[in-house]
């Protein structure tokens, strides 16, 4: 099946029920996207696909053949995403940085489809785990983006 992930299709040679992640990190050799939970609860491996923040871990491949997917190593051909990963450098967000994949591309979806989010959209939007608790220097960040 073909896969268009960061704007070049995949031919890919996997079961339809093979999660989303498995391919992108296994088959293709982006790392980016990270294995945290496998359940969908902490968010590492998010990616957007068509622009929504999705948890690939739980996403079959089948069920996205001829969507958009984005992942961290594409995140900066976007504007928006670019301004995201600017904004994280200049919080100094990251301490471990093994969620940060999975948040900067979940900030990423809040910020194009809310530009100006409420502390309410904030704290709705970035709910992926952080076990290092930089979750004001995540907020920090996605004001900065949201002020211009």
């Amino acid at each position: 099946m073909d896969v268009i992930i960061n704007g070049k299709t995949h031919q890919v040679q996997t079961e339809d029920d093979t999660p989303l992640l498995w391919v992108i990190r296994d088959e293709l050799g982006m790392t980016g996207t990270k294995y945290g939970c496998g359940i969908a609860q902490c968010g590492a491996c998010t990616v957007l696909i068509d622009g929504q923040a999705t948890r690939s871990c739980i996403t079959p491949v089948g069920s996205v053949a001829g969507q958009a997917i984005t992942t961290i190593e594409a995140v900066t051909d976007d504007a928006i995403g670019r301004r995201v990963v600017d904004a994280w450098v200049a919080n100094q967000v990251p301490q471990c940085g093994y969620c940060q994949s999975g948040q900067v591309l979940a900030a990423t979806a809040l910020l194009k489809q809310t530009p100006k989010p409420s502390e309410q959209d904030i704290a709705a939007a970035m709910v992926n785990l952080c076990r290092c608790g930089t979750y004001n220097a995540i907020a920090a960040a996605v004001r900065q983006v949201a002020q211009g």
